[in-house]
């Protein structure tokens, strides 16, 4: 599992005083650099392998201010070519907001998927999630 803190700001709230609902994908999003480092570890746009096939994002709970928000990142699923990240988003010990994100090793030259190595594979085991 990977962990990353987000101190939320005022522009990340809604007219209600909530997390705004679109701030929620974005923080995943930058959370799963732990993830993207496993391919490419100085995150070069260059040598780029992963794109994004799919997300989802539930929210079960209610997010706010004026507290730290953990992200906890988990590895659910690995294919051939493609693995799912699972996300949760936490807040005073209260659940918050869960999703999950479809990746796929892709060779941006060919416009085409590519297995995923045994290295990258043992890499995203390493995160499985229990």
């Amino acid at each position: 599992m990977f962990s990353f803190t987000i101190t939320p700001a005022f522009y990340d709230t809604d007219a209600l005083g909530h997390i705004n609902n679109t701030r929620v994908p974005q923080w995943f999003e930058v959370a799963r650099n732990d993830v993207f480092k496993l391919f490419t570890p100085d995150l070069n746009p260059k040598t780029w392998e992963l794109i994004l096939a799919r997300i989802e994002v539930d929210f079960v709970g209610e997010l706010f201010l004026n507290s730290p928000v953990e992200i906890k990142t988990y590895i659910s699923r690995i294919g051939n070519s493609s693995f799912s990240v699972y996300q949760e988003a936490w807040q005073d010990g209260k659940l918050g907001s869960k999703g999950e994100a479809a990746l796929v090793r892709y060779n941006f030259n060919e416009g085409k998927s590519m297995p995923l190595t045994s290295e990258q594979r043992a890499a995203l085991e390493a995160h499985l999630k229990g």
